[in-house]
């Protein structure tokens, strides 16, 4: 784990990272979060009643397309040729809630974790806003990195570090 914030300088300036060292790797990278509503308006999700058409499908659009931007969304994170984005959504597994996880692949010199967690965030807002006008309540919640591998700092898992904290 990286003990520096790498994105400023020694005088505290912010700069996009130098990658052009980095070794070329396969680079993976999870997130997932969730988005709770009321049990009503997963109802009509779920049985594709709702106005504005198909829900789910149109959230996993608009992830797998803010994943494909993320370089535009976030200043000085690198443009990445992505090589793979899935993103599956879970409708009412857990509770009142649509549960979004996306994966993210490379095959470069910087990691993807960013592009995951823009996907699940995006489809999750795109959730919110197809249904914001039955249900301005929902709340997004534990949108988080679940694991990554690839590059210097090889393989990271957020089960792992949560084990470690319980120890």
């Amino acid at each position: 784990m990286a003990s520096v914030l790498t994105h400023f300088r020694n005088d505290g300036a912010a700069h996009m990272v130098d990658v052009g060292t980095k070794d070329v790797t396969h680079r993976v990278a999870v997130a997932e979060g969730r988005i709770e509503m009321r049990r009503e308006t997963l109802r009509r999700i779920l049985e594709g009643g709702h106005d504005k058409g198909d829900v789910l499908g149109i959230a996993r659009i608009a992830a797998i397309q803010a994943a494909k931007r993320t370089s535009d969304l976030i200043p000085l994170c690198h443009p990445v040729p992505l090589t793979r984005i899935e993103v599956d959504l879970d409708a009412g597994g857990d509770g009142d809630a649509v549960r979004c996880r996306a994966r993210a692949e490379t095959v470069g010199r910087t990691g993807v974790e960013m592009e995951a967690l823009t996907a699940v965030q995006v489809g999750l807002l795109t959730i919110y806003d197809m249904c914001k006008a039955v249900d301005r309540g929902m709340t997004i919640a534990g949108v988080r990195l679940v694991e990554k591998s690839g590059g210097r700092s090889g393989h990271w898992s957020a089960d792992t570090v949560e084990e470690d904290q319980v120890r």
